[in-house]
């Protein structure tokens, strides 16, 4: 089964890195005393591979590492080493990003084309799924939209992340699924912000022209621990990519906050909703 990292996964991998480091010892010198391939040691240290809490007991021995610091990483490496409800839908989900969304208390996210996946309905998302993934089968389809529904309770827990999404006004004129089901996603839409404190919607307008998301859409990632810093996540028909760099994340933070000031208020936005889901009429 392959294995998807989580928040606390890659939070293992940069400690694992950054004892070895401390010690000054290469990969293959940890592999060489470990009797192990350097790969393996490679592989623990970014989060390729789930970490087993004995391997991670023989490296923290290897580096001399006291308790309580090594109870905590190994406790740390059995947490990782869970399955998490995304498991069961490896074949949906081809990345790590529903695992780190899962753990996320803050998700910004841009996006000039479609309504976020947390926030569309069932039918939005048919739609979406069946004329964007080109599946074969009806089962498949079917099987994707489960998936995101159990994706979309995220937003239902006590402890939900705080959701900002922005979007293009475009979004609300494109009747993906037709005029009814574009009318049921906009009224849900509208009064989402209302249901869910935690949730904020923008729309940029037409009237923005040119402005700092035309480079396509991405996602910044927050966590609540300060040991897990930000991920920024961009999504492509050829594959994904994961920013961790701070000066990546400086990036995309400045340029969520340039789109969300030319973007219209909440408030706004709330309005010119409404007004779209009335005219679909």
């Amino acid at each position: 089964m392959t294995y998807r990292p989580t928040v606390r996964g890659r939070r293992l991998a940069r400690e694992l890195r950054k004892l070895r480091e401390e010690q000054g010892l290469t990969l293959q010198e940890v592999a060489d005393r470990l009797d192990w391939s350097r790969a393996t040691v490679s592989r623990l240290e970014t989060s390729q591979t789930r970490p087993k809490p004995g391997d991670i007991a023989d490296i923290l021995d290897l580096y001399g590492v006291p308790s309580p610091d090594r109870d905590a990483l190994i406790t740390l490496a059995r947490q990782a080493g869970q399955r998490g409800w995304w498991t069961a839908y490896q074949d949906v989900f081809a990345g790590s990003y529903v695992a780190l969304e899962d753990e996320a208390s803050h998700i910004r996210t841009w996006d000039p084309q479609l309504v976020h996946g947390l926030l569309q309905t069932e039918d939005y998302s048919r739609a979406v799924i069946t004329a964007g993934r080109l599946l074969p089968s009806e089962e498949e389809i079917e099987r994707r939209i489960a998936a995101r529904k159990i994706r979309q309770a995220l937003l239902d827990r006590a402890d939900a992340p705080r959701l900002e999404v922005i979007f293009d006004e475009a979004v609300l004129h494109r009747p993906i699924g037709g005029e009814e089901v574009m009318r049921a996603q906009l009224n849900v839409l509208a009064t989402a912000a209302e249901i869910r404190p935690s949730v904020t919607i923008q729309v940029l307008p037409y009237t923005a022209a040119a402005h700092a998301g035309l480079d396509g859409r991405f996602t910044i990632l927050s966590y609540p621990d300060p040991a897990d810093p930000d991920i920024a996540y961009v999504e492509g028909t050829m594959g994904d990519v994961y920013l961790e760099s701070a000066e990546e994340i400086a990036k995309h933070r400045d340029r969520f906050e340039r789109i969300a000031k030319r973007a219209l208020s909440p408030e706004e936005s709330a309005h010119l909703i409404a007004k779209a889901a009335r005219s679909s009429l």
